[in-house]
C-alpha cells in the first residue's frame, strides 16, 4: 500500500526537518513529497530534504514539479500538477518515479497516457480550499478505468478514514495533515 506524505511548510519545516521526517517514517510512509510553492530556497532545501531522507527513511523521495532539479539531487521522483501533465515524459526520460494530481477521469487518462506512474485522485472527501469531494462511488468509477495506481486524496485524516479510502479499490493513500 501506498502512504504517501504531502508536505507543506507547516507539516515540514527546515529547523526540525529531522523529526518531522521522522514523525513521517513513525506514521508509515512510503513516499514523501517536498512541496513548497513560494520558497526562494527551494532549490537549498530540496537539497537538504533528500540527503535527510536517505539517511532517515527507505521512503521515495519526491520534489515539487522540478524534474531536472529532482534528477541532479538524486530525488526519487517528482509530482506534478494537473496543469503540467505534459511534463511527464521529461520526467520518465531522466528516469524518475512520476506522480500527477488529477481531479476528474480525464485528467487522470491523460496522465496515463503520458507514462505516469501513479496519481492522486483528489478530493476524495471533503477537503478545505479543494472544492466539491468525488465522494466515493465517482472515485471508484475513476478507479476501475485506470491501470496505473491511484492514490487517494483529500479529507484523509485518521485510520477511518484511510480505511474507507482503500475500500475504493486506491493503490493506497496521501495526505498532508494525517502525517501532519
Amino acid at each position: 500500500m501506498i502512504r504517501y506524505a504531502i508536505s507543506d511548510p507547516r507539516t515540514l519545516r527546515f529547523d526540525r526537518l529531522k523529526k518531522d521526517l521522522g514523525r513521517f517514517a513513525a506514521r508509515g510512509a512510503t513516499m514523501v513529497l517536498y512541496r513548497d510553492k513560494t520558497n526562494p530556497s527551494y532549490a537549498q532545501n530540496a537539497e537538504r530534504f533528500v540527503t535527510e531522507m536517505r539517511r532517515l527513511t527507505s521512503a521515495r523521495a519526491l520534489l515539487h514539479t522540478d524534474e531536472a532539479l529532482a534528477a541532479r539531487l538524486g530525488a526519487d521522483g517528482v509530482h506534478y500538477p494537473s496543469a503540467q501533465l505534459e511534463r511527464i515524459p521529461r520526467a520518465r526520460a531522466l528516469g524518475l518515479y512520476t506522480v500527477a494530481s488529477t481531479h476528474t477521469l480525464e485528467e487522470a487518462l491523460r496522465a496515463q497516457s503520458l507514462g505516469v506512474d501513479a496519481v492522486t485522485l483528489s478530493p476524495l472527501f471533503p477537503s478545505p480550499g479543494k472544492g466539491p469531494a468525488l465522494g466515493v462511488e465517482r472515485f471508484c468509477e475513476i478507479v476501475e478505468n485506470l491501470e496505473i495506481p491511484v492514490i487517494a486524496l483529500g479529507g484523509i485524516l485518521d485510520k477511518k478514514s484511510v480505511t474507507r479510502a482503500l475500500a475504493t479499490g486506491a493503490a493506497g493513500f496521501a495526505s498532508i495533515r494525517y502525517f501532519g
